[in-house]
């Protein structure tokens, strides 16, 4: 007479071999500190949800001088829109302009909404994008459309030349 062995003794060996097979994979850890996710993370961060809708919302939207629509805007239109519906400010409609009526600040006493002003091209204010928190901003780049970006960053570093908020 043959005996059998149980069949419960299979299922013991196999777990045992899916266990110790386990022990021996490859575990990946997501990155969080790459530049989108710190981004994102500014974004999750806002204390204004509607600043956050309007962000999204203009995200990607592509650049263009003197437009102040889902066509095409500039950074100054940018400022321009989200001063008005996200904080009920009216702001002039050209950068340079702005920047005159901004109380000077510390990049260190930044506010959620309050303005970064750059020159690119000489000594005259050319950009100006929105600050968020953590060192990051909201701007219209001529190259990537509407994007939220590192302050940080030494590009702008080198050619920030005022900040604050609106008077």
């Amino acid at each position: 007479m043959i005996k059998r062995k149980p069949q419960y003794a299979y299922w013991i060996i196999l777990i045992c071999v899916l266990i110790l097979s386990s022990c021996g994979s490859r575990k990946y850890i997501v990155k969080s500190d790459t530049k989108a996710a710190k981004a994102a993370d500014a974004m999750s961060n806002l204390k204004s949800k509607q600043l956050y809708r309007f962000i999204t919302d203009w995200t990607g939207v592509r650049y263009r001088f003197g437009g102040l629509d889902k066509n095409g805007i500039d950074c100054s239109g940018f400022a321009f829109l989200l001063e008005r519906e996200i904080y009920g400010i009216t702001l002039p409609r050209i950068s340079r302009d702005q920047a005159k009526a901004v109380n000077k600040k510390s990049i260190d006493n930044l506010k959620e909404g309050d303005l970064v002003f750059f020159s690119f091209g000489g000594n005259d204010v050319d950009h100006v994008g929105v600050y968020l928190n953590n060192g990051f901003f909201v701007h219209a780049s001529t190259n990537r459309g509407v994007i939220v970006d590192d302050l940080n960053l030494p590009a702008y570093q080198k050619v920030l030349v005022k900040s604050g908020s609106v008077n």
